[in-house]
């Protein structure tokens, strides 16, 4: 439920609300606008008196909240979340994210020169993989620490965020020590152990849509993170399985839209693992940025035969740059920028 505070209440007032629903066993989820206060609370209606709450001091009014999904919901907060992942870049208002880079960190040298290369075609955070889940136990499956570590040094050197995937509970904090944004892949996006501990840790959280989810799960997997704490949750739109076999996944356009009807996170789209295929991805990317999509995430490889890890799918750096003009003209056209 929602307990909406009066104009100006004051913070005495606020506390003395949380206290009172964390005494009966709730969770509350403060949120501050520019005139009101609304506690979002989490927990068993049956152990409250609402008359109680509704009479306690600088109380306005209470809402039930009806979507599965509460804290994620817009319902409990009807203005878009804005994420601050560090370095200057904000996801979520009128600046687009752009994540580029290759799939997984290869080498120090290699990653640098396609890091230096997304940077001067306009990307503004880094992507790559130490920790690549793969579907045979025998591929290449990242280059662990020392890959975090080359991630790192590219990021500061360049001054950009950088965004990785983390597969194990036992690796959160390993890579919460470097990235600035955790990634939770689509293989992983109802490990309900995983989500809950990258809950617990401040960094943001870049939740991918699983292979076969609804809209519901992927909301309500997003709700287990953020219900230990951690709001700043992107999501990402990166195609779902279907019966369809001339692109590796479907990406769902029509996700867009619905996700920002339904929820105040910012949404990516991802248009590299969505089609598997190279040829596919600049039109993919377009789509999702004309759809309404916060970011988009693009893999790039200077030469995709002979990359480790999902070459089919990488851009070569001057195609990225020739995306990244095109890019620009479909989001001035709807009131974006990158």
């Amino acid at each position: 439920m929602i307990i909406i505070m009066k104009d100006n209440a004051a913070k005495n007032e606020i506390a003395a609300v949380e206290s009172k629903l964390a005494q009966i066993g709730f969770q509350t989820h403060p949120i501050e606008g520019e005139t009101k206060t609304v506690i979002g609370a989490i927990g068993d209606k049956r152990n409250i008196s609402m008359n109680e709450i509704l009479l306690m001091s600088g109380v306005e009014n209470i809402v039930p909240i009806m979507r599965p999904y509460k804290l994620a919901s817009k319902e409990i907060k009807q203005e878009k979340t804005i994420i601050d992942v560090g370095h200057g870049v904000m996801i979520g208002g009128k600046t687009l994210a752009v994540f580029a880079g290759p799939c997984a960190v290869e080498s120090r040298e290699h990653f640098f020169k396609m890091a230096r290369a997304v940077k001067e075609a306009g990307a503004n955070i880094l992507r790559g993989g130490a920790f690549k889940p793969r579907t045979s136990p025998y591929a290449f499956g990242g280059l662990g620490e020392e890959g975090l570590k080359i991630m790192r040094d590219a990021g500061d050197e360049l001054d950009m965020p950088i965004c990785t995937e983390v597969m194990d509970t036992r690796d959160v904090d390993l890579v919460a020590e470097y990235a600035d944004i955790i990634q939770i892949g689509a293989r992983n996006m109802q490990n309900f152990t995983l989500l809950r501990e990258v809950g617990k840790h401040n960094k943001p959280i870049f939740l991918k849509r699983g292979l076969a989810s609804t809209i519901n799960e992927w909301l309500m997997a997003a709700e287990y993170i953020m219900s230990e704490g951690n709001d700043n949750v992107m999501l990402c739109e990166r195609g779902i399985r279907t019966y369809e076999t001339s692109t590796r996944n479907t990406f769902d356009v029509s996700a867009i839209p619905v996700t920002q009807e339904l929820t105040h996170l910012p949404i990516i789209a991802d248009p590299s693992h969505a089609t598997g295929n190279y040829k596919y991805v600049a039109a993919v990317a377009r789509a999702g940025i004309a759809a309404g999509a916060d970011g988009v995430m693009v893999e790039v490889h200077d030469c995709p035969e002979c990359a480790v890890s999902d070459g089919p799918q990488s851009l070569k750096p001057k195609r990225f740059l020739q995306l990244m003009d095109e890019l620009r003209g479909i989001a001035a056209a709807i009131g974006k920028e990158i």
